[in-house]
Parts: C-alpha cells; structure tokens; sequence
C-alpha cells in the first residue's frame, strides 16, 4: 500500500503542522481525519534564497521545529510565498502594509510558491509547486475595500484567492485576477492534486 492508502485507512496517522484554517479545510476533502499540531518556528530566511528555494526552506524548517513523528505518524508541514520582480511578499504587519502590497502587485503577475514537507521517523521528504497569478488594475478604492471586508493579514500577498476568484474562474469580491497556470488550492496554501500524487509513490 502507498502512504496515501496508509492515510485514508487510518494505519497511518497524518500530523498537519500548520494553524491554517484554509489547509485543514483542503485536507478534508482528501483523508476523513488528521490532527493539527501548533509549534513554534522563526520564520526569517537567507537573503540569497529565491522564491520557490524559500518556500522549501520554511517548509523543512517548520518540520524541524517538531518532534520526531511516531512510527505510526506522517508530518505534514507546508509554507506558501508570493514572489514577484525578485521580492517575497509575506503576511502584512498591518492594514496599511496590506493595501502596499496590493498596490504593488495590482496590474502584474506574480507566482505563488508552496513548499511541502513529510516526514516520518528517519526519512523526510519536499517537493514544491508554482502557480502564475495575473492580478488586474486595482483601484485604490477596491484595494481599501477588500482590506476593510477580507482581513488579509494572516495571507501571504495580502489576499486570499477564494475571497476573489472561485476555482471555477467566476469572479468574486472587489479584486480581479485570474489563474495563468498551475493549482488553484496551491495559491490557498496547500496543492492537493500534487500533494495526492507525491503520496501515492512514496
């Protein structure tokens, strides 16, 4: 059996080690149950690391900011960031800081970097995935909305895609954008379809 199979079965339990309510959410739609653990992890990086090498590398790191896993266990730990003209964009400090960096991203496009990490006793495997995201040009008006109405601080980029665009291309709240290439559920933080496969041939 594959890792995968070992998950869905319950022989094999999934730790997520992440407070993302949006990754628990899409890992519903994979395995009937999962525990979420929290821990503590600095998460400041090399200057020279570019965008998806610092994905991988916070991803590794948070993994490492936790305890051997069980014989029975599987980690999962995950780190998405936005990168765009050689700069990371990270979680706002603050609303204003959330309404800079839309503004700095509005009229572009960006990739989305999620870096993945599983570890189980022994053995420890990363992987990454690359979505390319064209924002529209946004108004100051629909930038100060979407901060006011979808509490961006806690998003890499400053915005959640599912509060702007459903998977199925409709357009949803004051931001336009759309999906160039790559997973959408990766831009939310966690790509399954690749995540499903990476587990079926470990």
């Amino acid at each position: 059996m594959s890792i995968l199979e070992d998950i869905q079965s319950g022989s094999l339990k999934l730790l997520l080690g992440s407070k993302s309510p949006r990754r628990s959410e899409l890992l519903t739609s994979l395995f009937s149950s999962f525990e979420v653990c929290s821990g503590d992890c600095d998460e400041s990086f090399p200057e020279h690391l570019q965008g998806e090498e610092i994905a991988i590398y916070l991803s590794q790191l948070k993994s490492a900011s936790f305890s051997e896993p069980g014989r029975d266990e599987i980690l999962l730990t995950a780190d998405t960031v936005v990168w765009k003209g050689n700069s990371v964009y990270g979680k706002p400090e603050s609303t204003s800081d959330a309404e800079e960096m839309l503004g700095e991203l509005s009229g572009g496009i960006h990739c989305v970097f999620t870096g993945v990490t599983l570890r189980r006793t022994g053995n420890s495997h990363s992987f990454v995935s690359a979505t390319s995201v064209k924002f529209e040009i946004f108004t100051s008006g629909e930038i100060e909305q979407y901060v006011r109405e979808y509490d961006p601080l806690d998003k890499a980029g400053a915005y959640g895609i599912q509060d702007c665009l459903a998977e199925n291309g409709e357009q949803i709240g004051p931001l336009g954008m759309s999906i160039i290439s790559g997973s959408y559920t990766n831009v939310i933080g966690l790509p399954m379809e690749q995540l499903k496969a990476e587990l079926a041939i470990l």
